[in-house]
């Protein structure tokens, strides 16, 4: 086995079919398109932040893989709960077999389950509450404006370091501020922060003015959109369906036909999910529906992987990672193995 390339060579000699070909090809096709000078875009929905996936997804912000972002509330709160609160997560391996019981005293001892692990009341939601609310409180008081992501960003570099309990390299939300990735985050109101903010503004301690609109993150995204496709252009990489999704994909018809930009389609698309996509479905249509919606052409490379993000997504970005530090083996290896 290739030293230096240990994940991309076992990607491209054990997928070969089904699921994994669609994986395998889906990376190679990310590989060029990055190679080429391309961009990509990712999507992110789901559980991915509880789930560790800052881990691999940190070094690839760092490392030029990623460009750009549109993360749920939920996953942009969860990462910086996982700096903050590491050491106080509980995990439950044997969660498929606990009774009501069993989540009730987990419900007890002020923890919140989300599949095999848990985000800690206090470690996480009441510390980070009690940085964040000054900081809304002040904003206030002096009548200024940010997207939602902009408080979290500010808020994640001033930590300071001593209150870090898991490794700042691994947490992606670090790595996007430091690196300023443009990122949206629509519906962040369907989140814990989301719904914390609600209260502060219902009890009068905040005003709800001082976080844009999702509408003014679609019309800052009009302009991020139009940068990042200069060149090669910029793909999507999405993982898991909703809003997280639906939401930036949409620029590229909303800035043709309400802008009347010509502007350039997605220059690649792929999502995992482990939900089947089917028209009308929840986790997303077919890539091939997209095409109607102009969002794709018939010649954007397309790859659909039904499958668990938190197997599929380390996977490939690992391997692209060993792409980009050895770009001349890497693409030695994937013409050996291109049959």
């Amino acid at each position: 086995m290739n030293t230096n390339l240990p994940t991309l060579e076992f990607i491209l000699k054990n997928y070969k079919n089904f699921n994994a070909r669609a994986t395998r090809d889906a990376f190679i096709a990310y590989w060029k398109h990055i190679e080429g000078g391309g961009k990509m875009f990712l999507a992110m929905a789901g559980a991915m932040s509880s789930a560790q996936l800052g881990i691999t997804l940190s070094p690839a912000i760092r490392g030029g893989l990623i460009h750009g972002m549109s993360v749920t509330g939920a996953n942009l709160e969860e990462s910086l709960f996982r700096l903050v609160a590491h050491d106080s997560y509980k995990d439950f391996p044997d969660y498929r077999y606990f009774t009501k019981e069993d989540d009730t005293k987990i419900l007890e001892n002020r923890m919140r389950r989300v599949t095999d692990t848990s985000i800690p009341e206090d470690e996480a939601f009441r510390a980070v509450e009690g940085l964040i609310v000054p900081v809304w409180e002040n904003a206030t008081k002096n009548n200024t404006r940010k997207f939602w992501h902009e408080y979290f960003y500010d808020l994640i570099v001033a930590i300071d370091k001593a209150k870090h309990e898991g490794p700042a390299d691994e947490c992606w939300l670090l790595a996007a501020a430091e690196n300023k990735i443009p990122i949206v985050v629509p519906g962040h109101e369907d989140s814990t922060f989301g719904n914390i903010f609600a209260s502060h503004v219902k009890h009068g301690d905040a005003s709800a003015n001082i976080v844009k609109s999702g509408i003014e993150y679609m019309t800052e995204f009009y302009d991020q959109y139009q940068t990042l496709s200069e060149g090669k252009g910029v793909g999507f990489f999405q993982i898991g369906g909703g809003i997280a999704g639906d939401f930036p994909i949409c620029v590229v018809p909303s800035l043709k036909y309400d802008m009347e930009i010509d502007a350039k389609p997605w220059a690649y698309f792929c999502q995992i999910s482990d939900s089947t996509t089917s028209y009308g479905s929840y986790s997303g249509a077919t890539p091939n529906e997209k095409i109607t919606w102009d969002k794709l052409t018939k010649d954007t490379p397309m790859f659909v992987i039904e499958s668990d993000a938190t197997i599929v997504a380390p996977l490939i970005l690992t391997a692209l990672l060993e792409c980009k530090a050895n770009p001349k083996e890497a693409n030695e290896l994937i013409e050996k193995y291109k049959n």
